[in-house]
């Protein structure tokens, strides 16, 4: 994916499949893909690269927007607010539409109102620690953590945030206690990860596989039961001894409420040719991400399981936003 992040608009090419040029021509203007995080991030690299590949479909640009701020809940209620005729769309994640609606309990617009589109992909975590720490595998990491409570520091994109949600679903599953220090947006965690200023995180593999493949960071573990092919020379966590740990991110698109079912079908049929293609898939894997291609209902069936797993770990842990 490393040109994935050289520009934030894509224009859109003249190619466009048969059975999308048959339908009714919408979107027929550029389209806004909001991120509602920082860049450099997983939802961004993601986005990037669905919509370059939409842009080509359609004959229109996808313009990538982020809209940072409240744990995504800012860009949120932009796509929440828009007309929904599928010009704005939100590349969504774990953290807004599963995590969110357990935190922020006090919102201006209902999170499980959003129309599912395409469920994109999910994507493994990646255990990370900076090389100053003496910590080669799980196990050295919880000893850590356990002969000193609360000295380890971990990073995350903001309260709420997938990595915060999966170092608490670790240290739930492992009995220890760690710090939190809450960043704005992955890419300024990683920055000061890699610099030594925090210990560790959990964050997925887009931004966490370059610097551990440049020998910036140190890989303990993978979050999925299964490795990666991509990277299959790091254990998961759950082979090293935290049986069934599967805590995995997921990225979907998603648009405002009340945006007409033919329109959502014709998107969600894009969304899925895409992530049909090998060359395609191909990227997502380099990347520690593998592509889902479901039904916009189906999606919605799984935001509703999601939302019920990690509303209950928030609830159990007592996760606030302070």
């Amino acid at each position: 994916m490393t040109r994935l992040t050289r520009r934030a608009a894509i224009a859109g090419a003249t190619f466009a499949p048969f059975a999308l040029q048959a339908q009714p021509a919408s979107p027929d203007r550029p389209v806004r893909l909001v991120v509602p995080f920082t860049p450099g991030g997983s939802t961004d690299i993601l986005a990037r690269a669905m919509g370059q590949r939409l842009a080509e479909m359609f004959g229109q640009p996808f313009v990538i927007e982020n809209r940072p701020g409240a744990g995504g809940t800012l860009g949120s209620e932009q796509v929440f607010r828009a007309t929904p005729d599928g010009h704005t769309l939100m590349m969504g994640h774990i953290g807004t539409l599963a995590v969110n609606p357990a935190l922020y309990r006090n919102l201006a617009f209902d999170i499980g109102a959003f129309v599912p589109v395409a469920l994109v992909a999910k994507v493994a975590n990646i255990l990370v620690v900076t090389n100053r720490l003496a910590a080669t595998d799980v196990a050295s990491l919880v000893a850590l953590a356990k002969r000193d409570p609360g000295r380890l520091t971990y990073g995350s994109g903001g309260n709420g945030s997938a990595a915060h949600i999966a170092m608490v679903a670790f240290m739930e599953a492992t009995g220890t206690d760690m710090t939190h220090v809450p960043y704005r947006g992955t890419g300024p965690m990683m920055t000061d990860l890699i610099s030594g200023t925090i210990n560790l995180t959990m964050t997925g593999g887009p931004p966490a596989l370059p610097p551990v493949r440049a020998g910036q960071l140190r890989a303990l573990g993978i979050s999925s039961l299964s490795r990666l092919p991509s990277a299959a020379d790091i254990p998961t966590i759950a082979e090293q001894g935290v049986a069934g740990f599967d805590v995995l991110q997921w990225y979907g698109i998603v648009g405002p409420p009340g945006l007409p079912a033919p329109l959502v079908a014709r998107l969600n049929e894009a969304c899925n040719r895409i992530l049909g293609e090998a060359p395609f898939r191909a990227r997502l894997e380099t990347e520690g991400a593998t592509a889902e291609p479901i039904a916009p209902a189906a999606f919605g069936a799984y935001i509703a399981t999601e939302r019920e797993r990690w509303g209950a770990l928030i609830r159990r842990a007592n996760v606030s936003l302070g």
